[in-house]
């Protein structure tokens, strides 16, 4: 029912909305103290009206940050490539899914992700206690759980729109927290982090 009303929300934005949110949003995370020291960090490229992420990417990668980013294997876990500039991105259908932007070089397996400083996690939503509201795929709770079983403290964090920073969101046994938010306004942190 959540997820639902939040994508509902989503879908109302219009292209300057989503635009301007995109160049807040980049702006807020290039602050972070975590996104400043990181070498290497995993992020993904954000997809229809999901918070937009290449500008931040590009940032990054300016600054020289190795970025890695996500390619849906069958099973719905992540393997990772380098982003290299947007033209190392290939458009790739899933199935019955939405289409994702994903690395078109060389795979580099799903244990990649734990030599990040920083995972930029998508999502729907974010509560008080920096409990994430992902799709529902499942896709980054194996990642979150590849991190743990490797002993990887990254940095997590969440991005968003401001509306959807909510008092509450529910929640599974595996589900961890993350360590930040960051919407177009601001960065709140959650002291339970993991």
């Amino acid at each position: 029912m959540l997820r639902r009303e939040l994508l509902a929300v989503r879908n109302r934005l219009t292209a300057d909305d989503m635009r301007r949110a995109a160049e807040a949003l980049a702006g807020r995370a290039l602050e972070l103290p975590e996104l400043a020291h990181a070498r290497t960090v995993a992020a993904y490229v954000s997809v229809g009206s999901e918070p937009g992420t290449l500008a931040l990417l590009d940032a990054l990668r300016a600054r020289g940050v190795r970025v890695l980013l996500p390619a849906l294997l069958p099973d719905n876990d992540l393997d990772w490539g380098a982003y290299t500039g947007e033209h190392s991105l290939a458009r790739v259908q899933h199935g019955g899914k939405m289409a994702l932007f994903e690395p078109s070089g060389p795979r580099l397996g799903p244990d990649a992700v734990t030599e990040a400083d920083v995972v930029l996690l998508p999502g729907l939503a974010v509560d008080a206690r920096g409990m994430r509201l992902g799709r529902g795929g499942g896709s980054y709770d194996r990642v979150l759980a590849r991190l743990e079983r490797a002993g990887a403290r990254p940095a997590l964090v969440v991005l968003l729109y401001d509306t959807e920073v909510v008092e509450r969101v529910p929640e599974e046994a595996h589900d961890r927290p993350v360590h930040a938010v960051v919407t177009p306004s601001g960065v709140r942190r959650f002291r339970s982090g993991a």
